[in-house]
C-alpha cells in the first residue's frame, strides 16, 4: 500500500517540490513568477496603465511633513475621479504605489476615497514593511526581487509623481530618469516632482548641467509642482495629449495570455 504521507517514497513533481523551488537552482522560476503572477492579476482586473506615486514611508499625516501626505491623498483622489470618467474598455491611469506606509499609503488612500482600484507593489524587507490597508486586495503584491518590483513600476506607468523621500525614492526616480534620458522607454512617462523647495534643496540638477554631466534639455524630462490642483492640470494635459488623443491608437493593454486548461499539462 502507498503511504499517502510520503507518496510511496516517490519524489514530488518539480513544480510541487518546495525544497527545489526554494533552492538556488530555481531562482529563475522565482523571478519568472514575479512577472507572471502580477501579469495575470492585471489582466483579470483589466488594468491598462498606471500613475505611480513615490515618496517616503516615514511621512505621516500628522508629522512635520504631514502636508505632503495630505496633498498626496488629495491628488490621488482627484486623478482617480478624473480617470473614472474616461470611457475605455480597460482601466486607465490607475494609482500605483510601493504598497507601504507614508506617501505610499496616502496615494492608495486617495484612490480608495474616490472608489477606484489601486495597486500596491510591496517588497519583503528585514523590518517587515506591511501592505497598507487601502490597496485593492486583488492588486496587492509582495516582491522578493527589487528589480522585478521596479519592472512593474515602469512597465505600465504613464506618469510618476515623486513626493519627498530618501534613498528608495531617489533610486526609483533616477532609474526612470535614466531610462527616459537614454530612450529605453517604449512610451513617454510624465514625471512630476512634488515639492519644489524640497527637491531643489536636495538635488541640484543645474549643477549637473553646469559641469556638463547632463544636457540642458534633460531638465525637460520632469516638472515641479507644489499643489494638487496644479499637479492634476499637468497630468491631465500631458496624459490627454499623449495617450487620449484620437489621432493615435491607445497603447496596447497588458498582453493577453492564452487560456490554460485547468488540468495540469
Amino acid at each position: 500500500m502507498i503511504d499517502a504521507n510520503n507518496n510511496g517514497g516517490r519524489r514530488p513533481v518539480a513544480y510541487l517540490n518546495e525544497t527545489f523551488l526554494e533552492s538556488p537552482d530555481a531562482r529563475g522560476l522565482r523571478i519568472l513568477s514575479e512577472y507572471l503572477e502580477p501579469l495575470s492579476h492585471f489582466r483579470d482586473e483589466r488594468i491598462q496603465d498606471t500613475i505611480v506615486f513615490f515618496g517616503s514611508a516615514r511621512i505621516t499625516e500628522e508629522g512635520a511633513l504631514g502636508q505632503y501626505y495630505r496633498d498626496c491623498r488629495t491628488l490621488a483622489r482627484l486623478i482617480t475621479e478624473w480617470s473614472n470618467k474616461i470611457e475605455a474598455t480597460f482601466r486607465r491611469f490607475v494609482i500605483c504605489s510601493g504598497g507601504g506606509p507614508g506617501i505610499m499609503e496616502a496615494a492608495n488612500r486617495g484612490a480608495a476615497d474616490a472608489g477606484g482600484k489601486t495597486i500596491g507593489l510591496n517588497i519583503g524587507l528585514p523590518f517587515e514593511q506591511q501592505p497598507n490597508p487601502f490597496i485593492t486586495p486583488e492588486l496587492s503584491f509582495e516582491f522578493h526581487y527589487f528589480f522585478m518590483r521596479k519592472f512593474w513600476f515602469a512597465y505600465l506607468a504613464k506618469a510618476l509623481v515623486i513626493f519627498p523621500g530618501g534613498f528608495g525614492t531617489l533610486d526609483e526616480l533616477f532609474e526612470i530618469l535614466t531610462l527616459a534620458q537614454t530612450h529605453k522607454l517604449e512610451s513617454k512617462i510624465v514625471i512630476v516632482l512634488y515639492g519644489s523647495k524640497y527637491w531643489k534643496e536636495v538635488l541640484n540638477f543645474e549643477a549637473l548641467v553646469k559641469h556638463g554631466t547632463i544636457d540642458q534639455e534633460d531638465l525637460s524630462l520632469f516638472q515641479y509642482t507644489d499643489d494638487p490642483e496644479t499637479a492634476l492640470a499637468i497630468l491631465q494635459e500631458q496624459l490627454s495629449r499623449h495617450f487620449l488623443t484620437t489621432e493615435k491608437p491607445l497603447p496596447e493593454p497588458v498582453p493577453e495570455t492564452p487560456q490554460i486548461a485547468k488540468s495540469r499539462v
